[in-house]
């Protein structure tokens, strides 16, 4: 029984999950964005992930570092464009943050054809950023697929 002890404990370390630490970020303004936000967080804890869920306001880029992955939610507004007053200026802030960083992007929208998210996919992309899975993304309020999806966002970024 020599090292058993040893064995046991180095046995069981490395067999441990270590729990990943995931933000998710979002701005709503129907509720929407939220709802799917939710899925997101429940996704992420259903495997295991520590999570944080966060108006945008709370969040910036001097909180980056604290996670190993962020999910990102804001609907269209405008004319195909993120939420200007709260959630851009946030997310521009973290952009010098995102090389290497696993994320996931997902929001709602109601006209258009989803141009908004191409052009943050790409803006992220150019970034540096790690995608962990495709976006999501639904026409107003997200249905049980939508909210599914977002689920399966967040598990993936777990």
């Amino acid at each position: 029984m020599i090292g058993t002890e040893q064995y046991t404990d180095k046995y069981i370390m490395e067999r441990m999950e270590i729990m990943s630490k995931v933000a998710v970020v979002y701005w709503s303004g129907t509720g929407n964005t939220a709802a799917m936000a939710t899925a997101v967080a429940e996704g992420a804890q259903e495997k295991g992930a520590e999570v944080s869920l966060m108006f945008c306001g709370e969040f910036g880029a001097e909180r980056m570092d604290d996670f190993e992955a962020v999910a990102f939610g804001c609907p269209s507004m405008g004319s195909e464009q993120l939420e200007e007053g709260d959630f851009e200026p946030m997310f521009t802030a973290c952009e010098g943050k995102l090389a290497g960083k696993k994320i996931a992007l997902f929001g709602s929208y109601g006209w258009g054809d989803g141009e908004w998210m191409r052009s943050w996919e790409d803006t992220c992309r150019s970034d540096g950023a790690v995608f962990a899975c495709d976006s999501v993304i639904c026409r107003e309020a997200p249905d049980e697929d939508a909210l599914s999806d977002c689920k399966a966002l967040g598990a993936a970024l777990a």
